[in-house]
């Protein structure tokens, strides 16, 4: 997933001009591999940087969008790759043929989005930038936390005063992860200024990633206290090669450095600090990440709850209990002061700090709500425990003034409410904590520490140290020994081993590594001492990008969740007057003598009735649950696809899951195992057969697609070691690949065609009955026949066989079992498709064979009309398109970065049986929120009529303000515990059947 795309350079059909000029650009590429490094571990080469000017921001990172035409191959985007790269100043650049697209990160101080646009047509081709929407081009983004938020009223209010900011171009607010995530113009609105408008909102916005922040660091120093101190760190850091800007930070005694990943790092600049020995530095400590350690909230609001339990208990005693021990009872009645006893005295001491310290927080949020001209909880809450307090305080100083005066008041209820709520709002931390714990163990699986080994000149290790993993730098050689973890992505250059990626892939057996191999950070290295090159580090690795998928995932929002937006939207001015309307009709109905007097409590009157009955209704609304119903289910179901080796890309692609109806699968790599193998040559004319495969091999050379590979693989083969073909040996031009047919070149002046019969057929090649007998052969064995032509005489076929994956058929039983078809959709000949559709139990009308890229698209789109929720499983380039066309892609792990690029869920694992566990997870987890939709709603539909009285006549039940307030917090935490439900998820028993069965 680190690069998405790697092609070789061939030359584009055009005028003269343009070919002279292309031939030349491929010269050098060659000259440039030629020109490797002797050393034992080669480094890759360096290129000095200037800045176009001193004024612009070095450390700025943007991203430019650019719309390609005149691609006809992999090896175009190839050239246009390498034509940007070569440009000053580009971070990545990346290149899809299919999509007619090139995204491209560069820095603006050293190169502008028009030289990039220049450069792409000097190399042959036109590309104009692309705009979204808004009309805007891409921009940064800057990721937030978010405190004071409490319902979704809180994260709508947010997120729509966001969007209306100019330059902000999207801006999503998470209530669960309490996050946010806004993509802006970062040369409009920077991300202190997003941070300030959040604060203007009433809420403490806390930095987390910033875009402009990318390939920066700040570091902490020690020993420098004089103004020329810094200087003098200044000026050693300036001094390095690839350090872009310093900013020292006097008052902090902080330096923060951008910096070039590919020329510098952190441990370069730690130890140049260091090195005079009188300064000492090291990294700040990381802000939190979206899956943060929520300890300090949960000791402070178990520090809140503690303290409420301290006034609040005497409360309780005083008003509930002494009232009704004889003894006690007379002496809080003695010494009155008027009609004031010490029983009232003392419940208004008590429930006063409860009300207004401990209880600030809802005021705050309710002000900050209000002024806003928006409502939340806080309003209900403070409203509810406000009446119950104030009108008590009336009762007293009426009874300090009264002898004759007598009233109940309502300490115990506000002091008792606000218990309850902060109660629950301790739990639902600790529960919301416990949904982003699978991020949390991802993150972990990173080491602490890793062994660095410095080479000699002869490339020999002259030593080793061990250093903190977060100061690895690209190209570093690291020493990996059995039963540790591989700090960082990169690739083996010594020894052997078997490494156990099932932490990040989910894959169980371990898997052999040998030199050249890829390896994955945070992976467990089982046997063999390895030492692999520093490929890439921190945000670049895969677990980086893992963890930054499923945080992205857990910002997201399911369509479903619009719901609970528009009745929270509404949901607290309804609250509030259903209140009023409750208070109001039992006041009337009392003073009007519509309800027998005896219906009155001895202590209350017809007020303070209606008043209790008014303060539930407001207390026992929970817009809080309804907001909470979709945020927890799917961070939980995220974050366990993503333990399961199923990486699904948020919400949206968690809903459309559970809707599939049907799944498209391509064939070669999804249904096959993906590694094709020349099985048998058929010659047709009196060719040897190492010229024959000298000749093919040359013309696929520069193919991507798996049958060419295979061709090439086994052309070297039986050439010998020794033996030499290709462009090494052959002089190959005009080479183009025909997407669906196959690829044409001219091979030492002749004209060559390798591919299916249809490319045959185009270019009016004769084909015998003897080849087309053959080829019928060929395809009843499930194989696919590579036609070869040379000179326009057919000369060969090839039998090219793919195995289908052993788990392929029993994975198409169980998808019908589940009330899914299964259909399959192929470049391949109708002959072989046909033949591996028989074998893996897929009828006939569901095969569509010989399919372009984009007529796969039109296949997904044509069920799609028709009412079919479909769900498309590919691996290649070529089925991007239908990937992003389907309602759900799904990408096997294993295949090509722009597949996974353009799919909805990922499958790390690279097995068929997690189509079937995606779906499943997906259904068992909107299953959960339906349940959690239905309690949350229908808990305020049961829980607000008989709040407001609905019982009490036929039954005499009053629900009493504190019970509906412990009711409210106790529903938030039975949403969220419903979702945590998810964390027990097993995948299918068949699907662990099929593990077993495959590992065997």
């Amino acid at each position: 997933m680190q690069s998405l795309m790697k092609v070789v350079l061939a030359p584009r059909t055009g005028s003269a001009t343009e070919s002279e000029r292309r031939k030349k650009k491929k010269e050098d590429v060659l000259l440039e591999r030629s020109l490797s490094s002797s050393s034992r571990y080669p480094s890759m080469p360096r290129y000095p940087l200037s800045p176009l000017h001193g004024e612009v921001d070095v450390s700025e990172i943007r991203k430019a969008n650019l719309k390609v035409t005149g691609m006809e191959c992999a090896a175009c985007a190839g050239s246009i790759e390498k034509a940007v790269k070569r440009l000053p100043g580009i971070e990545e650049a990346t290149v899809s043929v299919l999509q007619n697209r090139a995204q491209v990160v560069y820095r603006p101080a050293f190169v502008q989005e028009e030289s990039i646009r220049e450069a792409i047509e000097d190399a042959g081709f036109e590309a104009e930038a692309i705009v979204d929407d808004a009309g805007q081009r891409s921009g940064s983004i800057s990721r937030f936390r978010i405190k004071g938020m409490t319902c979704t009223s809180c994260s709508n209010s947010i997120e729509s005063s966001l969007k209306k900011l100019d330059g902000v171009q999207k801006a999503v607010v998470a209530l669960a992860t309490e996050e946010c995530e806004v993509r802006h113009d970062a040369g409009v609105i920077s991300h202190v200024q997003l941070a300030a408008a959040i604060d203007d909102l009433g809420y403490e916005a806390e930095l987390l990633i910033a875009g402009e922040e990318t390939n920066r660091i700040r570091l902490q120093l020690e020993g420098v206290t004089a103004a020329a101190d810094f200087q003098l760190v200044k000026e050693m850091l300036v001094a390095l090669s690839g350090v872009t800007s310093v900013d020292l930070d006097f008052s902090n005694a902080m330096v923060t450095v951008s910096y070039e990943p590919d020329r510098a790092g952190p441990r370069t600049f730690i130890e140049t600090i260091e090195q005079a020995g009188v300064f000492t530095a090291k990294l700040e400590a990381p802000r939190g990440r979206g899956s943060h350690d929520r300890g300090l909230e949960i000791q402070h609001h178990k520090k809140y709850f503690l303290w409420s339990l301290v006034f609040t208990v005497p409360v309780f005693f005083l008003s509930m209990v002494f009232m009704y021990i004889p003894g006690i009872m007379e002496g809080l009645e003695h010494g009155r002061l008027n009609g004031l006893s010490i029983g009232a005295l003392l419940r208004w001491i008590l429930a006063t700090p409860v009300q207004f310290v401990i209880g600030r927080r809802f005021y705050v949020g309710a002000y900050k709500a209000l002024r806003r001209g928006s409502s939340n909880m806080d309003v209900l809450i403070a409203m509810g425990t406000n009446a119950a307090y104030f009108y008590s305080v009336y009762i007293v100083l009426r009874a300090a003034t009264s002898p004759t005066f007598k009233g109940t008041d309502f300490f115990e209820t506000s002091a008792m409410l606000i218990s309850f709520i902060i109660l629950g709002k301790y739990l639902e931390v600790m529960a919301k904590g416990k949904t982003s714990e699978a991020v949390a163990k991802l993150m972990d699986l990173a080491p602490d520490k890793a062994t660095l080994l410095t080479l000699d000149e002869e490339g020999d290790v002259a030593g080793e140290r061990e250093i903190g993993a977060e100061l690895i730098q690209r190209r570093d050689i690291i020493k990996v020994v059995p039963g540790s973890k591989v700090p960082t992505d990169g690739v083996v250059v010594w020894g052997q081993s078997f490494v156990n990626e099932s932490m990040i892939t989910g894959e169980a057996r371990p898997v052999p590594k040998k030199l050249g191999d890829k390896v994955i950070g945070g992976t467990m290295n089982d046997h063999g001492v390895i030492h692999i090159r520093a490929t890439h580090v921190g945000a670049e690795t895969a677990l980086a990008q893992i963890v930054r998928l499923v945080e992205a995932a857990q910002m997201g929002k399911a369509p479903v969740q619009k719901y609970a937006d528009r009745i929270s939207t509404y949901f607290v001015p309804a609250v509030v007057v259903a209140a009023f309307v409750t208070w109001l009709a039992w006041y009337v109905g009392g003073k009007a003598r519509s309800y027998p007097k005896s219906w009155i409590p001895a202590a209350m009157d017809e007020f303070e009735l209606a008043l209790q009955f008014g303060i539930s209704v407001l207390v026992i609304a929970c817009p809080c649950a309804l907001g909470l119903a979709t945020p927890t289910a799917i961070m939980v179901a995220t974050g366990k696809g993503a333990t399961q080796g199923i990486l699904i890309k948020g919400g949206q692609a968690l809903e459309a899951a559970h809707k599939v109806k049907t799944v498209v699968f391509d064939k070669t790599g999804t249904l096959t195992i993906g590694k094709p193998i020349v099985v048998h040559t058929k010659l047709l004319t009196n060719i040897p057969l190492h010229v024959f495969y000298d000749t093919i091999a040359a013309a696929e050379v520069n193919s991507e697609h798996p049958l060419g590979k295979a061709i090439v693989a086994y052309s070297r083969k039986i050439s010998g070691e020794h033996s030499s073909h290709g462009q090494q040996q052959h002089e190959v031009r005009d080479f183009e690949a025909i997407p669906g047919q196959g690829v044409r070149a001219v091979v030492d002046g002749k004209a060559t065609l390798v591919g299916n019969m249809r490319l045959m057929k185009e270019h009016g090649i004769h084909i015998s009955e003897e080849a087309e007998e053959h080829l019928r052969d060929v395809e009843t064995l499930a194989r696919t026949g590579v036609m070869v032509a040379i000179e326009r005489e057919l000369v060969g076929v090839v039998s090219i066989a793919d195995p289908v994956k052993p788990e392929a058929a029993r994975v198409i039983s169980i998808l019908k079992s589940m009330g899914v078809r299964s259909m399959m959709v192929t470049g391949d000949n109708w002959g072989t498709a046909v033949a591996i559709a028989r074998e893996l139990g897929i009828e006939r009308p569901c095969v569509h064979a010989e399919s372009l890229p984009e007529d796969k698209a039109r296949i997904v789109e044509e069920m799609q009309a028709a009412g079919t929720s479909v769900a498309m499983v590919g691996d290649g380039i070529n089925d991007s398109p239908a990937l992003v066309a389907a309602d759900v892609g799904m990408a096997i792990g294993a295949g090509t970065d722009i597949a996974i690029e353009a799919a909805d869920i990922v499958l790390m694992k690279s097995n068929l049986e997690d189509v079937i566990t995606g779906i499943d997870l997906s259904r068992k987890s909107f299953f959960r929120i339906w349940l959690n939709y239905v309690w949350a709603l229908g808990y305020n539909v049961l829980g607000i009529p008989i709040a407001a009285g609905a019982l009490f006549p036929s039954t005499g039940f009053r629900l009493p303000p504190w019970v509906a307030g412990a009711a409210m917090a106790a529903s938030s935490v039975s949403v969220v515990c419903s979702s945590l439900w998810l964390k027990r998820y097993k995948r299918p028993k068949v699907v662990e059947e099929i593990d077993t069965s495959v590992q065997r």
